[in-house]
């Protein structure tokens, strides 16, 4: 990117005048895309008051706080934005970077998410040996000169260059994701600062154009949710066993334990199902290694961290107990049913969007299927 493209970029997101360029061309086609949607989706659900809200209290306060800030609407204190002016104008930088090279909302959650954890969203002029700049980049590694690298720009188009290198970014935890980039001696330190970064991210784009629009100009919902409601599925329509359907991703808005034990079921689909099975060994030509609806629940978690019960009978005590009804499930839930409340013959965990990710019975496969055809539930249990 030449010196005077950078300049024209930053002093665009500092005023209104990247609106109308982010607005057209292929990166309207970008923020119309799926994951713009269910930042919409995401946004409607924090609107909405009571029990049947998706969004856990601590996460829907952070992200009110951060559109007050961002829109300048209100004197608030926010953990991890103690220099607003300072910090607020880089992190539209890097949004605003993302936007214009076609980065999905999650890569700009990682990148913003790994320049909290190297630099406070602060432009450096120093750092660990010659790391400068929002990324704590390093001249001597490669990134481009110490000039180059104080350019946030530059730097947010070098980071995002070098996660799009990264086989899998976007299936992997933000943390990982960042660490692949950053190859950080602290590598799960990124994770810290994800829901920080989610809640940038939500509230700077819509300032930068990135919104679905209706024809008459006013921000629409993608599924039609109000509050009390969401999404049940119906949108993807026909779901083929053993395959992700096209334009899903898991949420960004997820906490990261549920994303991570999210995206390692995800990565069952199509394996088959086997009664009793460890779910140690999914894919391999053992049966005993492969997944039963709660072993699956089991390893999943075990892989993000969090050790849980084997046996539906067992895991409805694990975590604890969240509204048994459709509008209220959170991505990781675990989701029962069939049999009885206390005895649940069933599991699968919700992953946004109306669906849910399953080993249903034997003859079948890992599957993702819909809320709405999913049955009655009895129980859900939230472990992340």
């Amino acid at each position: 990117m030449n010196s005077g493209r950078s300049k024209w970029l930053a002093s665009g997101v500092a005023g209104v005048c990247l609106l109308g360029v982010v607005a057209t061309g292929a990166v309207a086609a970008h923020v119309a895309g799926v994951t713009e949607a269910q930042a919409q989706a995401a946004a409607a659900r924090l609107q909405c008051q009571g029990p049947a809200g998706a969004v856990d209290t601590d996460t829907a306060q952070l992200a009110q706080q951060v559109s007050t800030l961002v829109s300048g609407s209100g004197d608030v204190q926010v953990p991890g934005l103690p220099a607003p002016k300072e910090q607020l104008p880089n992190a539209k930088i890097i949004v605003a970077t993302g936007i214009q090279l076609g980065i999905s909302a999650r890569g700009q959650v990682v990148a913003l998410a790994t320049a909290l954890q190297e630099s406070a969203l602060r432009n450096l002029d120093h750092g660990d040996r010659d790391s400068v700049g929002l990324f704590q980049q390093r001249p001597s590694m490669g990134w481009g000169t110490r000039e180059q690298l104080m350019d946030p720009v530059y730097a947010s188009k070098k980071f995002y260059n070098a996660l799009q290198s990264v086989n899998g970014w976007e299936s992997m935890p933000v943390t990982a994701a960042a660490q692949k980039v950053q190859k950080s001696g602290l590598p799960d330190a990124y994770a810290k600062y994800e829901q920080l970064a989610t809640a940038l991210q939500n509230a700077i784009a819509p300032t930068l154009g990135a919104t679905i629009t209706s024809p008459t100009g006013t921000v629409t919902n993608p599924y039609g949710l109000r509050c009390g409601t969401q999404p049940d599925g119906s949108q993807y329509g026909t779901i083929e066993a053993g395959k992700l359907p096209d334009g899903y991703q898991i949420p960004a808005t997820a906490k990261p334990a549920a994303q991570a034990a999210i995206q390692w079921a995800l990565q069952q689909l199509g394996t088959p199902y086997q009664w009793g099975g460890s779910c140690t060994d999914p894919h391999g030509d053992d049966p005993s290694g492969r997944c039963d609806c709660s072993s699956l629940m089991q390893r999943a978690y075990g892989v993000a961290g969090i050790q849980i019960t084997r046996t539906t009978y067992t895991q409805i005590h694990d975590g604890r107990a969240a509204p048994a009804n459709a509008t209220s499930l959170q991505p990781g839930d675990l989701v029962f049913t069939e049999g009885s409340a206390s005895r649940p013959e069933h599991v699968a965990m919700a992953i946004g969007d109306g669906l849910l990710v399953h080993a249903p019975r034997p003859g079948r496969v890992v599957e993702v299927a819909k809320v709405a055809t999913h049955g009655d539930i009895l129980v859900v249990r939230r472990i992340a």
